[in-house]
């Protein structure tokens, strides 16, 4: 998530009412999260596992629970509690603004697009031609969709990740900057849900076309031409790669690469990374070719065992 304009390490240091350190007026631009981080961002880390990483990131400025060695051509925020400050930071910025009408003033919307009753349409959303949204679409705010893109009805666009600290008195909520971005000739069935990134974009590459009932966590990356078939359950920060074929009931874990050209058969569950070009089946999941020959195999050495 960007800022709309430029601040320094003071500014952000006033606004949290916490120590820092590096000078005063050491540039900031956004926040992001460690896999999205680049320069001008605060970045934020509240165990020691991951301080290297966070410290070594592409981030100039950490957000840290701890005074340690500030790398060179970086800053340091101190917090207590540094999830709670990067909620700070995002609510100032990025304040939730109560809409009063179905579709925003502020909104873009291309010629030739074709918006059916009961839709909502929030603050800064970007709608290219030739497009057509269907009856109980919900777009939120800062939604950018492109050209000749199909929504069917009921589908929700930037509802908030799924993103969760667990304290003693209960869940805390990281809460989201982030957007949906869906490329042109992108087609999402109905009922879907698309979860905005947390401070990065959601994004569904050109051509994509998607099922019903298929859900998308925060800041998952689908690239050009896939086919996703309903019910499929995809986690956050997924990287699915250009022409990948998944079909109905799948499941993923956060955080994996799916190659370009994959195949993943119905009802598997995506454990881990798999490259592309190949076809994949079952939990955990493996290449079909051998999968289907386990089964084939269990499936004989039960009937013989039956025989005895």
């Amino acid at each position: 998530m960007k800022f709309k304009q430029p601040q320094t390490l003071g500014q952000i240091a006033e606004l949290l009412n916490i120590e820092f350190v590096g000078e005063k007026s050491f540039p900031i631009t956004g926040i992001n999260e460690i896999h999205v981080v680049e320069i001008g961002d605060i970045v934020f880390v509240d165990h020691p596992k991951y301080y290297d990483k966070a410290l070594n990131s592409a981030a100039t400025t950490v957000l840290i629970n701890k005074k340690v060695d500030c790398p060179k051509g970086k800053s340091l925020l101190i917090s207590d509690d540094p999830f709670r400050d990067f909620n700070k930071i995002t609510k100032y910025f990025n304040p939730f603004i109560a809409s009063k009408s179905s579709i925003a003033e502020s909104a873009i919307i291309g010629q030739n697009t074709i918006i059916q009753p009961n839709v909502f349409i929030g603050d800064n959303v970007v709608i290219g031609e030739d497009c057509l949204i269907h009856p109980n679409v919900t777009i939120y705010s800062n939604t950018v969709i492109g050209n000749n893109v199909t929504i069917h009805a009921n589908t929700v666009l930037g509802a908030d990740a799924f993103y969760y600290k667990n304290r003693p008195e209960g869940f805390d909520k990281l809460l989201s900057g982030g957007r949906v971005v869906l490329e042109d000739n992108v087609d999402l069935g109905a009922s879907c849900t698309i979860d905005k990134g947390v401070t990065g974009d959601t994004t569904i590459g050109k051509g994509t076309k998607i099922d019903n009932q298929v859900h998308v966590g925060h800041d998952t990356a689908i690239g050009e031409k896939c086919l996703i078939a309903s019910q499929t359950g995809i986690a956050g920060c997924v990287i699915i790669e250009d022409e990948v074929t998944i079909w109905g009931q799948v499941g993923t874990n956060s955080g994996i690469t799916i190659g370009k050209g994959a195949v993943i058969l119905g009802q598997t569950g995506v454990t881990k990374s798999v490259s592309g070009g190949k076809s994949y089946f079952g939990t955990p999941i493996s290449e079909s070719r051998e999968k289907l020959k386990e089964l084939a195999e269990i499936k004989q050495f039960l009937k013989e065992q039956k025989k005895k």
